[in-house]
């Protein structure tokens, strides 16, 4: 079996170490693939890589913007043209099911594409100043941060490279990047991408490995001027620790316990699709997921029948067949999952659906858990407490509008939330007092590459996507120009 190799400075070769690890299938746990598995030194290799293409060769971030944005709508042409085979490969290597897949590979594209527009438009400005000095014109101008390390998480192995490699790039930066080790084998054909459409030897590096083994080394580097990482609040944690050596510019999207909050008059059959995409959509391995769901009262019963009838009701697994909801991603996330549905039931957490691991026909292999349900749940409780990452909620109650407030924010996460109410007032009221950086009104998951996306609190800090996503990779500057050189007669003596 051919082993998928590190991309650095222009070119494809082995971890230093000769060591591989093995690509699994989660819907059967068969090996698909062998990529290298790389250590401290090839990450120190590839931050060398981009540190001489960005201070010494140069040729990215002076190259001008229109000719950058050139080649970024080429890349998103090449995923575009690869959008079947890398939608494939992200199902096999994840395990969700093919459609979203072939989602997430249109996103990415259209991630490069808007960033290859943003990059042309006006940036910085020009300032009035005093004249205390003379005559001065003063203005700010943006420019790239410089080595830029980019981690990216499991659940959306093409997207999340997008959603870090466009902006960066559009910037000017040189990077280093290193997927999951878990999902790499998008990484590499989005890099055989870039080796395609000529971007300069250094751009842009690739690192096949663990955290522990290859990413450490990218936050405490300080030939590394930024980290960029997504995934869990605890190894976010280490990483910002790692990153006060050289104190690089760091950007955290972190975990999750989102509230979905539903009022006695929403439309019913509307919440329980949308708490439905909320929850089990990915099989439930999204930061954003409304995990929580709080609801009034009144209508509590009848929510929650009817949320059950529809998860009953899912269809699982293979991605390849396109089912509602696909495997977990690893063997060692699976058992995290079913760990939290065992906790839930143990501290009196009421099982409504599921609950077990999911192992009829063609799936007796795999890694899946049918989508589970848990009413009469109470605050002191795991399941409310903690990100299980999976196709896991929790049903609590509320009888008033200030309840439901207090107990969405009873959390110290704050990543995203919703809010179902046909009382527009009520909605815009309760949206105003989440403590979330993304919220939703009527609907739950959409993402938008025009918007800005992160947390609050544990949920990390920086965005990305949006205009606020190009600024997270770039550092402004001030510039102050003299338009009477000469002497200005401040020292008198």
């Amino acid at each position: 079996m051919e082993v998928r190799n590190n991309y650095i400075n222009g070119q494809w070769q082995a971890s230093v170490s000769g060591a591989t690890r093995e690509v699994i299938n989660p819907s059967n746990g068969e090996v698909i693939a062998l990529v290298t598995d790389s250590v401290a030194e090839d990450s120190k290799q590839a931050i060398a890589a981009a540190k001489a293409a960005f201070y010494q060769s140069g040729a990215w971030r002076r190259m001008a913007g229109p000719k950058r944005a050139d080649l970024l709508l080429r890349i998103a042409d090449a995923i575009a043209a690869r959008a079947d085979e890398l939608a494939v490969m992200d199902t096999l290597d994840n395990g969700k099911p093919l459609r979203e897949a072939r989602c997430d590979v249109d996103d990415a594209a259209a991630c490069f594409r808007y960033y290859a527009g943003l990059i042309t438009k006006p940036q910085g400005g020009v300032y009035e100043v005093s004249d205390g000095f003379g005559p001065m014109h003063a203005y700010s101008m943006h420019e790239p941060v410089g080595v830029c390390a980019l981690i990216t998480p499991w659940n959306y192995p093409l997207l999340m490279a997008a959603w870090k490699l466009a902006p960066a790039l559009a910037a000017g930066n040189a990077v280093v990047f290193k997927p999951s080790e878990v999902t790499p084998l998008s990484a590499v054909a989005l890099f055989e991408i870039f080796h395609q459409v000529g971007l300069p030897a250094g751009t842009a590096n690739l690192v096949l490995g663990s955290g522990p083994a290859a990413g450490q080394e990218l936050a405490a580097s300080h030939d590394v001027d930024m980290i960029t990482f997504t995934g869990s609040t605890r190894t976010g944690q280490t990483i910002a620790a790692a990153a006060v050596g050289n104190l690089k510019k760091v950007g955290l999207e972190l975990g999750g316990k989102s509230p979905n909050v539903i009022f006695a008059d929403a439309d019913l059959e509307g919440a329980v699709e949308w708490a439905m995409i909320g929850v089990f959509f990915n099989q439930g391995e999204v930061c954003s997921a409304g995990s929580r769901i709080l609801i009034e009262e009144s209508i509590k019963d009848r929510f929650v029948a009817r949320l059950a009838e529809r998860a009953r009701a899912m269809s699982i697994g293979p991605g390849m067949k396109d089912p509602d909801m696909g495997a977990i991603v690893s063997a060692a996330q699976l058992e995290k999952v079913l760990g939290h549905i065992e906790r839930a039931k143990q501290q009196g957490a009421t099982l409504v659906c599921g609950g077990v691991r999911h192992t009829e026909g063609e799936c007796a292999k795999g890694y899946f858990v049918q989508p589970t349900i848990f009413d009469n749940c109470t605050r002191d409780m795991d399941i409310v407490r903690e990100e299980v990452f999976g196709p896991v909620v929790a049903i609590q109650t509320f009888t008033s509008e200030a309840e439901a407030i207090a107990m969405a924010n009873d959390t110290p996460y704050g990543l995203a939330g919703g809010v179902f109410t046909t009382d527009g007032a009520r909605a815009l009221r309760v949206v105003k007092e989440i403590r979330a950086g993304v919220t939703w009104i009527n609907c739950y998951n959409p993402t938008f590459n025009e918007a800005p996306w992160g947390g609050y609190k544990m949920s990390g800090y920086g965005r990305d996507l949006g205009v606020n996503g190009l600024l997270e990779y770039q550092q402004v500057k001030q510039v102050n120009i003299n338009l009477q050189p000469g002497p200005v007669g401040w020292y008198q003596h």
